[in-house]
């Protein structure tokens, strides 16, 4: 079975598949069979990192998927992160190379910063002083650690190299200091958080926007009961009527017709299939500016609140 999933050019003149499996609080025990399946249906882009805690899983997938046959290494879009705690320079590579020990593979195709905040190193990746306060390292520069992103590129550990979750400002310092320009921003991206500015500063630049948690992060562990559910909100619903599309899928369809690289993630085997079937219909302009204009609340649902005191605190501007 085959996904006919578009390709988006980034600016190095590589490319990218727009649609992926996101990995982001998939369980160590469903995630092998969620990613199997996956492959199994055409999914060929798989985002991952190694604070998911789940690598080795999604690489015994992987692993399995080409001795059957099914796929070849070179089918595969791998994207990973570098973790808050591996932001030194020197740390990149090492840190690099055990994801890929994880994975079970050779090279990415794409590594992300995942974050511009450096936490202090050591065994913990959230370590915290006796009262619970994040301990933060604010020696640790993101341009250094770009510095180090460029040197595993150069190395051929990984084929791309972007950001995840960096600010306007953030971006800008990183293209004014280094020689190589991230492919692409990951950031949380949905109705109620539309990234429409941080979206067009980007596409100035050329850099591609990847969107993730597109359904608001519903199962996100800090969920309050009266916080607003994107999934059910009637003017989707509306929408899902018109288009004879679930929900899930109007949400996917947005993300993808405003040019972005798209993310959503489960490990339901009805739920990764309906997020794949969304290439049959587009959303029309009229309604993408009605969903752009009529729910963004600034709805951040991923705001890494604990790190507010770092100096490289992504949120505490506009874009």
């Amino acid at each position: 079975m085959s996904l006919s999933v578009p390709n988006i050019k980034f600016n190095n003149g590589n490319v990218i598949p727009a649609f992926g499996l996101g990995t982001w609080k998939s369980k160590p025990g469903e995630v092998t069979e969620a990613v199997k399946y996956a492959i199994d249906i055409g999914y060929r882009h798989f985002d991952c990192a190694y604070v998911y805690g789940n690598q080795k899983e999604i690489g015994i997938a992987i692993k399995d998927k080409i001795a059957e046959g099914v796929i070849k290494r070179e089918d595969l879009f791998i994207t990973s992160k570098l973790w808050n705690t591996f932001h030194k320079r020197n740390a990149v590579e090492s840190h690099l190379q055990s994801t890929l020990d994880e994975l079970g593979l050779e090279y990415l195709d794409l590594y992300l910063i995942h974050w511009p905040i450096a936490f202090k190193e050591g065994s913990e990746l959230f370590p915290t002083d006796s009262d619970g306060t994040l301990q933060l390292d604010n020696d640790a520069d993101y341009v250094e650690t770009w510095k180090g992103m460029e040197s595993v590129l150069a190395k051929y550990l990984t084929v791309n190299i972007g950001v995840s979750n960096f600010n306007s400002e953030q971006i800008d310092r990183i293209i004014n200091c280094c020689d190589v320009k991230p492919v692409t921003n990951q950031v949380e991206s949905h109705p109620y958080l539309n990234q429409e500015k941080l979206s067009e500063f980007c596409r100035k630049r050329g850099i591609v926007i990847t969107a993730y948690s597109p359904f608001g992060s519903p199962d996100r562990p800090w969920a309050k009961p009266d916080d607003p559910k994107l999934l059910e909100d009637k003017k989707l619903l509306e929408l899902s009527k018109k288009y004879n599309k679930t929900p899930a899928q109007i949400l996917v369809r947005y993300q993808l017709d405003q040019g972005c690289v798209v993310i959503p993630k489960s490990v339901t085997k009805s739920r990764i299939l309906e997020n794949s079937q969304v290439f049959d219909f587009k959303l029309s302009e009229a309604d993408i500016t009605y969903v752009k204009d009529s729910f963004n609340c600034n709805g951040r649902i991923c705001a890494m609140e604990g790190s507010i005191a770092s100096a490289y605190y992504p949120f505490s501007i506009p874009f």
